[in-house]
């Protein structure tokens, strides 16, 4: 079940209120799940009942992206005001010091969090951020085309081609390795939030200038990257692994993009592992 939680963070201009979505399963530990650009928490789906029956599982929409608002205006889609967000989110729900797991976006995220000391371990796959400017303007290209896919395609195109294990590869096969293996409901559902995420153009944007450049000591990092990864090319992990030399890197045989869909079981055993 979704709920919503606001929350005060501050701005040049005083205070604003912002609002995320999230879902909130299972017991233990807490552990909180970080989507890409684009995406929505449900790209979490395929690993949160696994992850549930240890974790107390929080998977949270980030600003402007799947249920929660765009950020109120004062406050830019950056890092430190994404950094704000997410411990504002943390308190707000009474996490202390979470785990946190992130793809993409959401792993550049979790890894802030973790240089800043805000989560007890951080699972980053393949995070953004250790790009090359060839690769980061290529990463960018491919992710403004899906977008405007997306937003070109009536309704009615979408759910007939997400119907067959063909048209969902057309839709999908940027981000998964194996996208036949994702259901109908949920590519549907995924291409509308690409269409819809009112956060988009300014993430992108702000993320034209981030290098994740700084260590993250005192805290267990994991790297997870698949070899199949076609918007972040799997070298970026030799460069994550150069900056954060005690991080564990992990290869992901098979695995696209978003690699919670191409094995799930696989991925769900790496975010335990790098969690405990």
């Amino acid at each position: 079940m979704s709920a919503t939680v606001s929350f005060s963070v501050p701005s040049p201009h005083g205070p604003r209120t912002v609002t995320l979505a999230y879902a909130r399963v299972g017991s233990g530990e807490p552990l909180l799940l970080l989507h890409g650009i684009g995406h929505h928490r449900q790209a979490w789906d395929p690993v949160v009942d696994i992850l549930a029956a240890e974790r107390d599982v929080i998977a949270v929409d980030l600003p402007g992206f799947g249920e929660s608002p765009a950020l109120p205006d004062g406050l830019a889609h950056d890092l430190p005001t994404m950094n704000a967000a997410l411990s504002g989110l943390c308190e707000a729900l009474d996490l202390d010091r979470p785990h946190v797991a992130g793809n993409s976006l959401g792993g550049l995220l979790a890894l802030e969090l973790g240089r800043e000391k805000l989560v007890r371990s951080v699972t980053a796959l393949s995070p953004a951020g250790f790009w090359s400017p060839v690769e980061r303007r290529y990463a960018f290209g491919l992710l403004q085309a899906m977008r405007a896919a997306a937003r070109s395609m009536p309704l009615p195109m979408v759910e007939r081609l997400s119907r067959s294990a063909a048209g969902r590869t057309v839709l999908t096969s940027s981000i998964y390795a194996r996208p036949g293996r994702r259901s109908p409901e949920a590519v549907v559902a995924e291409t509308l939030a690409l269409a819809n995420a009112q956060g988009f153009a300014e993430t992108l944007k702000a993320g034209g200038s981030v290098q994740f450049s700084d260590d993250v000591p005192g805290l267990p990092v994991t790297v997870a990257w698949g070899t199949r990864d076609r918007i972040l090319v799997r070298r970026q992990g030799i460069r994550a692994k150069q900056i954060i030399p005690r991080a564990r890197l992990v290869r992901l045989p098979g695995c696209g993009h978003v690699p919670m869909n191409d094995d799930p079981a696989l991925v769900a055993r790496v975010v335990l592992d790098g969690s405990r």
